[in-house]
């Protein structure tokens, strides 16, 4: 008779791989599976922060002036596929209504208790690996070139200090004195103290992929799509043969549309692609955080490899072919800040953010499959909330007092 084991997860980047660690700390025999081998797609590719003080998410812009310029889509903030216009307008349009003031000011509230466990959740995880070593406290730096545009940012400060988040507003000067190889071509920055980075997200999590491993749970490659209702839960098939679970963990990403709709569900799941490329830094240069340039669009990342030079958002087909221009748009922008040498690798790296309309994750049990558990969807923030969300996914799964309200976030809010 072949074994049925307590928790299937499907998909080895943050998000599942915490799952799978959550799981297995709580004595559940948990099998994780990824096409790739853990941590080798989109959290790989971000910029690091666990960026536990953030409020307000990554939004579109709304005055006429800025769309006009996105519109010519010479921006490095943005880049868009004609093509794709069509495919993606209904979700544009929502997430265009979901960035009004109002309505990001909701989502930062609703959202405040997730970051808020961000950082000690990481912190947690990291102990348990050994991945220490990848980690630096030392927070990052938001830069803006324009007086206008850091003076702009006193709401989200003052909503900043409601919480008690360490967000605080630097001069050039004060700036200068913790990134000293900055050149001074900006009015100020905020120093956001509650966050810390990693030189590697890969890095970290493949960590906690071994310490799932080390402490008794089962990785396999196998082809998620497989994934079928059958007597007492699910089966999958592997290189290893068939797995059968009682329950099974949705942690897709931006392939969680094609599973689920398998099942008879559905979501306004778009994907923002990314890029980022290494490279040196000429003489003796260094940064001792991630710095990133808010009024251009892209963020300096000291990473392992190199200063890792990540890129805005792209609209386009999730497979469609890469087209990093953003990428050289960045490279230059980036020249009046810091001075980058020669690139690590021949082409740039290119990853996808699953991301809702209104910003938050797609958590909690399917409506109408017993044991079936969605964990996607959480945009720009999955290598920041992938331990938060897999402790409280635990939780739910073995009936403990939830360490979150999963409310919020179900797949059904849409209607």
């Amino acid at each position: 008779m072949s074994t049925i084991h307590d928790v299937l997860v499907l998909g080895a980047g943050m998000v599942g791989v915490s799952t799978a660690l959550h799981a297995r700390r709580r004595g559940l025999d948990v099998v994780l599976l990824d096409r790739r081998e853990p941590g080798e797609e989109t959290s790989y590719g971000n910029s690091g922060v666990i960026d536990g003080g953030n409020l307000y998410p990554v939004a579109m812009p709304r005055d006429l002036p800025t769309l006009f310029q996105h519109a010519l889509n010479g921006q490095t903030a943005s880049h868009y596929h004609v093509s794709a216009l069509p495919k993606v307008a209904s979700w544009m349009l929502d997430y265009w209504r979901w960035s009004a003031p109002a309505k990001l000011e909701e989502t930062a509230r609703v959202m405040r208790p997730f970051f808020a466990q961000a950082v000690e959740t990481h912190r947690e995880l990291a102990a348990l690996s050994g991945a220490e070593r990848y980690f630096r406290q030392t927070g990052w730096l938001e830069l803006y070139r324009r007086p206008e545009s850091l003076a702009a940012q006193e709401p989200r400060l003052a909503l900043s200090r409601e919480f008690g988040i360490d967000n605080v507003k630097l001069s050039r000067e004060e700036t200068l004195e913790l990134e000293p190889h900055l050149k001074p071509a900006f009015a100020g920055s905020i120093w956001c103290r509650q966050a810390e980075t990693v030189s590697s997200p890969g890095g970290v999590t493949k960590a906690y992929a071994a310490a799932f491993v080390a402490g008794g749970g089962r990785f396999v490659i196998g082809d998620a799509l497989t994934l079928t209702s059958v007597e007492g839960g699910y089966a999958v098939e592997t290189g290893e043969g068939r797995i059968m679970a009682r329950q099974a963990v949705i942690a897709l990403g931006p392939w969680a549309s094609d599973l689920i709709g398998r099942f008879g569900y559905r979501a306004p799941l778009g994907v923002k692609r990314g890029y980022h490329r290494h490279y040196q830094p000429k003489g003796n240069g260094f940064l001792n955080r991630q710095v990133c340039d808010e009024d251009v669009g892209y963020v300096l990342c000291p990473m392992d490899q190199g200063i890792r030079l990540t890129t805005g958002v792209e609209i386009a087909e999730r497979d469609a072919p890469k087209t990093p221009v953003q990428v050289d748009r960045a490279f230059k922008a980036a020249g009046d800040l810091f001075d980058l040498g020669e690139p690590v690798e021949a082409v740039p790296w290119m990853g996808r953010r699953p991301a809702t309309p209104d910003s938050r994750p797609i958590l909690g049990p399917a409506p109408r499959h017993e044991g079936l558990w969605f964990a996607f969807g959480h945009g720009h923030w999955g290598f920041t909330l992938g331990p938060a969300t897999g402790r409280a996914l635990a939780a739910a799964m073995l009936g403990e007092p939830m360490p979150l309200d999963l409310s919020p976030y179900k797949i059904d809010r849409w209607g």
